[in-house]
């Protein structure tokens, strides 16, 4: 990259970084505003009401949840938003004082100037939110609130979702709401006349596509993992510990001013390539082994998610060699097809032709969903397995905007183990633009960075 282009790009985060901590927003208020006013025109019959995340449970930092941050910015934990779409007039309620504010490293100005500083047009304090609730439901038939579980760092909405109602609701022994499911069935007992729908499609649709400012992020979140990888690439060898490097990987991460991990780091080696997802890091490495770290850090809320497979010694076997480079092919082919207008399947077509050519059973088990999907495995945004309201899945049509893991995950546990190349990916006017570009992929260019000292 061009040295000016890159000091230019640094001198812009930076001054993103500034404007965060003097008005306590990743955007311009323009751009959450917009987002209201796209939310309101999907309800104009009724009133959304979105909690925002409460304080934690337990000392540590707070964070908010995804979906009132998409729409607000603010960081106020026990805020609760209310998006009118009768009078297209939002309302932000919260209560907090000026020492609680600083103690939790929110801005006074938010707090003392908050309709100047978010562009949200009413404020109200938290205690005025019932009887505001009892007015519009004199108004309207029809309550919007989101019925699936908050996004906060490290989650997925929907996994959440389903864990929660898996250990909680649906055991016998416990039987709880979600705290969001509760809050829908206090507003379906203190007005028993108002119809309450679930939002939480409509929000995820609006997720969906990125806007240029969202992709900022991203890239800087992108980049952030670039060097946090090739970090602990670097630092790999026999005798390490997985929780050596899951740790300098959050380090390099916290030092290039991302607030959080997107996830839990994934390392897998030796006999653990048999569990898609292995948190543990209880292993030392052995000469020999191969290994994927999949990891990704989050940056002003937005994720990235990258997976990188690599011999703990630096030098690729011949088994390795060959099953990586197959691997590496699978991704350049849907890497070069990534483009509007055209489909998952159609990609996937693309690899179907790369495996024939290469002397591949493309009816292999192993190479079926990489074939069915083009590469893809999920959305990522706001949330790294991000949330969509609609998806055709394989017959998905790529748009400009849409954000994306590209994920070639070929596993061999028998073997002890696996190949995972893992990119962020957001489709363009053009075509296509790595978000995570700058890793080392070829065998060439891994055993070359990993000779180094």
């Amino acid at each position: 990259m061009n040295k000016k282009i890159l000091i230019s790009l640094n001198i812009i985060f930076i001054l993103i970084l500034a404007q965060h901590c003097i008005a306590g927003s990743w955007f311009d208020k323009s751009e959450y505003a917009a987002r209201r006013a796209k939310f309101m025109e999907q309800i104009p019959d009724g009133v959304a009401v979105i909690l925002g995340a409460t304080t934690p449970a337990s000392d540590r930092q707070f964070f908010q949840s995804s979906d009132f941050f998409y729409f607000t910015g603010v960081e106020i934990p026990n805020a609760v938003l209310i998006m009118d779409g009768m009078s297209k007039v939002s309302t932000l309620f919260f209560s907090i004082s000026e020492t609680e504010a600083q103690g939790e490293g929110i801005s006074l100005e938010l707090v003392r100037k908050p309709t100047e500083v978010t562009g949200i047009e009413r404020i109200s304090p938290l205690e005025r939110l019932s009887s505001t609730l009892s007015r519009l439901s004199l108004q309207t038939d029809v309550f919007y609130t989101m019925f699936r579980s908050e996004e906060l760092s490290r989650e997925n909405t929907n996994e959440k979702f389903r864990a929660l109602q898996r250990t909680m609701t649906m055991n016998m022994w416990d039987g709880r709401l979600t705290r969001e499911l509760q809050f829908v069935k206090r507003l379906k007992e203190k007005f028993p006349h108002i119809t309450v729908k679930d939002c939480s499609p409509l929000f995820w649709n609006l997720r969906k596509i990125k806007s240029p400012a969202e992709i900022d992020l991203l890239r800087k979140a992108g980049q952030i993992g670039v060097k946090a990888h090739i970090a602990v690439m670097k630092a790999t060898r026999p005798g390490i510990s997985e929780q050596e490097l899951a740790a300098l990987f959050e380090y390099v991460c916290k030092k290039e001013m991302a607030q959080e991990l997107a996830f839990y780091v994934i390392l897998m080696s030796g006999p653990n390539h048999a569990f898609g997802h292995y948190h543990k890091h209880d292993r030392v490495l052995k000469n020999g082994d191969f290994i994927i770290l999949d990891a990704g850090p989050e940056y002003g809320y937005y994720n990235a998610d990258i997976s990188i497979t690599f011999p703990a010694n630096g030098k690729f076997s011949a088994k390795q060699k060959k099953i990586y480079e197959m691997a590496y092919g699978i991704r350049k082919t849907c890497l070069d097809n990534y483009r509007p207008g055209i489909t998952f399947k159609d990609v996937g077509e693309k690899v179907k032709q790369f495996l024939i050519q290469e002397g591949y059973d493309p009816e292999d088990r192993k190479f079926r969903g990489l074939i069915r999907y083009g590469g893809y495995n999920h959305s990522i945004g706001l949330a790294t397995h991000d949330p969509m309201g609609t998806f055709s899945g394989p017959e998905e049509v790529l748009r400009p905007g849409f954000v994306f893991a590209c994920d070639i995950n070929i596993p061999y546990p028998d073997q002890e183990m696996g190949i995972r190349l893992e990119d962020t990916v957001v489709i363009t006017e053009k075509g296509y633009e790595n978000l995570s570009q700058g890793i080392p992929r070829s065998v060439a260019e891994i055993e070359d960075l990993m000779k180094k000292k």
